[in-house]
């Protein structure tokens, strides 16, 4: 069929608007990292910077990593996990990610979550643990000033990579 612009355009509503439809409703509510439900608004969505722009950029991502791990390593629940890491290695890993995660600029080229962490469940990595470092990364989050609602979206997001870090 040939191109007519005074013919209004056409698409097929149940494979292509219906379910575009019903992914953007979804995608306005998460459940934050406790289990409570989130709806953000069409503004935050939308009309906001990313998340990484939000939170101050490469250099507030750079400070959350760098306080986070001194918290996690000095945590006797979860630091034997990072026993034989190198740590220079696993931050430039973890600020690569996070800026990713977070809406920056792509660069980051580790392994996925789940591949990441095989070995650790392997080790025993459970819920408790996995609720440890969260803990700890909202801490951090709280102990930088960042304001309640990037808190919520950064442990809504931490929260998301639960069942691939513990391979389930």
């Amino acid at each position: 069929r040939e191109f007519d612009p005074h013919r209004p355009l056409q698409f097929p509503l149940d494979r292509v608007l219906i379910p575009l439809t019903r992914w953007i409703l979804a995608v306005r509510q998460v459940y934050n990292f406790f289990g409570q439900l989130k709806t953000f608004s069409w503004e935050e969505i939308i009309m906001n910077d990313s998340l990484f722009e939000s939170l101050g950029g490469a250099g507030a991502v750079d400070a959350a990593v760098d306080i986070f791990y001194r918290k996690v390593l000095s945590d006797d629940s979860i630091s034997g996990f990072f026993d034989t890491t190198d740590m220079d290695d696993q931050r430039a890993k973890q600020k690569s990610f996070l800026t990713m995660a977070f809406g920056g600029p792509n660069e980051y080229t580790g392994k996925d979550m789940r591949e990441a962490h095989a070995p650790l469940v392997e080790k025993g990595l459970n819920d408790s643990h996995f609720d440890a470092v969260a803990g700890h990364l909202q801490a951090t989050l709280e102990e930088l000033k960042v304001p309640a609602d990037l808190i919520a979206q950064v442990m809504a997001i931490a929260g998301s990579t639960r069942d691939d870090v513990l391979n389930r």
